[in-house]
């Protein structure tokens, strides 16, 4: 392994070979295709074939043909290897040293308090999908948590095909609006217990990172905006997009919060991001 580490943090030690390992952790599990890190990377194909290239050399990414697709994803016990490495070697066996804060709060292995959870979901526009989610979850669970939605790229207004969804639902949605999510990262901004994205663009762009580290996991869904099609086709994809997200907000409420230990939960959140929906009642 000793040979293999310094390998690695070499490899990482190039900018743009560390932002698509940092894209594709934002990603984990998913294994993404090559033409969509190469989109949001802005990077040439053969540019990228030569990053992804490094980045298997040394054992932090793994590569998997589907069809005529090459799709990546993170090596994770490469990855916790090398940080294990880093904290109990570098540090000297006293990670608490190197990283104070996320030692305390990862190796912890309490569950959370029994009380109200802050939970933000993310998506581009913040007009379909991270609304869908913010509404759902209020309505099943407003007793045990705060919701809130917004966008890397909010639009002006929400869409009328979710709108009119959320409507025949049954949900309110005279509160609801488009929103940035520079709104949630100002300093009176709520500590959110966990942070959502449901489209794969919000997941690939690098936002800032939340300063009390929230359970996080990528729950992303096709763009119902993006359908083309007749009026009943289109109101069709996003129905089907709520009953997606509706089956996973049911999950996510059924999991015992007060007696999982934070890695437990990390799982079991990814385990529903990893869900495939099928037969979902719209």
């Amino acid at each position: 392994m000793e040979i293999l580490i310094p390998n690695r943090l070499s490899t990482l030690g190039h900018p743009q070979r560390l932002a698509l390992f940092q894209l594709l952790m934002r990603r984990y599990p998913d294994r993404v295709p090559a033409t969509e890190l190469a989109q949001a990377l802005g990077l040439k194909p053969n540019t990228l074939s030569t990053y992804v290239n490094a980045l298997m050399h040394a054992g932090l990414i793994s590569q998997e043909r589907i069809g005529t697709s090459l799709r990546y994803s993170i090596d994770m016990d490469a990855t916790r290897e090398t940080v294990d490495y880093l904290l109990h070697d570098c540090c000297r066996g006293r990670p608490e040293i190197c990283t104070p804060n996320a030692y305390s709060i990862i190796n912890g292995d309490s569950p959370m308090a029994d009380r109200k959870y802050n939970v933000l979901f993310i998506c581009t526009g913040n007009s379909a999908r991270s609304i869908f989610a913010e509404s759902i979850l209020r309505d099943l669970a407003g007793d045990r948590f705060v919701v809130y939605s917004a966008g890397t790229k909010s639009r002006s207004e929400l869409n009328p095909f979710a709108v009119e969804v959320l409507e025949q639902k049954g949900h309110d949605v005279s509160a609801l609006r488009s929103k940035n999510i520079s709104e949630f990262q100002g300093a009176d901004a709520p500590e959110f217990d966990f942070v959502f994205t449901v489209c794969n663009q919000a997941a690939n762009e690098e936002c800032p990172s939340w300063h009390n580290q929230p359970v996080s996991a990528h729950w992303g869904l096709p763009d119902p905006v993006k359908v083309e099609g007749s009026d009943a086709e289109k109101s069709l994809a996003f129905h089907q997009t709520y009953g997606a997200l509706r089956n996973r907000m049911t999950a996510f409420t059924a999991l015992p919060l007060v007696s999982l230990d934070r890695l437990s939960l990390h799982k079991a959140v990814d385990e529903i991001g990893q869900s495939t929906d099928k037969g979902s009642k719209i």
